[in-house]
């Protein structure tokens, strides 16, 4: 097949316009990989009903990513999962920065002292996009694996961030945008959000009230590079009967103390 395209000369694609200078069977690969990220897998038709192609293209695209080991198979050849390549690549981006290295045995200790699961997430486009997580043991807990993405505005670690940006960012980011609502504590409006996020700023933490989940709250404080940027978020979150309201400022101000620490550890001034 190799031979066969070089055979052909330049591709027609570099001749057109600039939106049809991709691969098509590459993007469709990467529309699996994508699809599959999802933790429960997926069967061959539901994957093709989900990207609407034909179970035989799917089929061929997945032997190849298998065969590179960025997907595997289940025992009984029914579900699909995204495999240890893809995993080894995508590695590749948490070793962009230290701040998971910096932040893991504060994460830790935070775990430890408050009996809940700590959380660390960057903002990756108008989401927060979840990088590590050290569980609790209690057997009711929030799970964020990485790779998961929560609105900023309905999540502890989404404030935080959105807290350190100026009202122009802000304004780009929501005043034309409607909020989506997930439950009834989520903020309804751009400036019932601007409300929230100053009070962020005068406490130091912010505080998802069952704003994303019912029943689930969250704790979280921005971490900082070098020059004094938000780059990271990290938190503590759990059910409302464990962290209650009695417990929001204690709690708050130890996450503000951690992400103060993991900051420090990233040269912030």
């Amino acid at each position: 097949m190799v031979a066969e395209m070089r055979r052909r000369g330049r591709p027609k694609a570099f001749n057109g316009p600039q939106t049809q200078n991709t691969i098509q069977a590459l993007d469709r690969a990467l529309d699996v990989l994508d699809a599959l990220s999802a933790p429960e897998g997926m069967t061959l038709s539901e994957l093709a009903g989900k990207l609407g192609q034909s179970a035989a293209t799917m089929h061929r695209v997945l032997a190849t990513l298998e065969r590179r080991e960025f997907v595997e198979i289940s025992p009984d050849r029914q579900v699909w999962y995204i495999g240890p390549e893809a995993y080894r690549l995508g590695s590749a981006f948490l070793r962009r920065t230290n701040v998971v290295e910096r932040s893991r045995p504060i994460m830790r200790e935070l775990m430890l002292e408050t009996g809940e699961t700590s959380n660390l997430g960057i903002e990756k486009d108008g989401n927060v996009l979840f990088i590590s997580q050290v569980e609790t043991h209690e057997s009711i807990r929030a799970f964020f694996p990485p790779g998961t993405l929560s609105p900023l505005h309905a999540s502890g670690i989404g404030k935080a961030l959105l807290s350190t940006y100026d009202d122009d960012r802000l304004a780009t980011l929501f005043r034309k945008k409607e909020l989506e609502r997930f439950t009834e504590n989520t903020m309804r409006s751009f400036e019932q959000l601007r409300e929230e996020l100053q009070k962020t700023r005068d406490r130091g933490y912010s505080f998802d009230d069952e704003e994303r989940t019912k029943g689930m709250r969250c704790v979280a404080a921005p971490i900082l590079n070098v020059h004094g940027e938000a780059i990271a978020g990290i938190s503590i979150s759990g059910p409302k009967h464990r962290l209650q309201d009695a417990d929001i400022h204690r709690i708050g101000e130890r996450v503000r103390s951690a992400a103060a620490m993991v900051s420090r550890r990233l040269g912030a001034p």
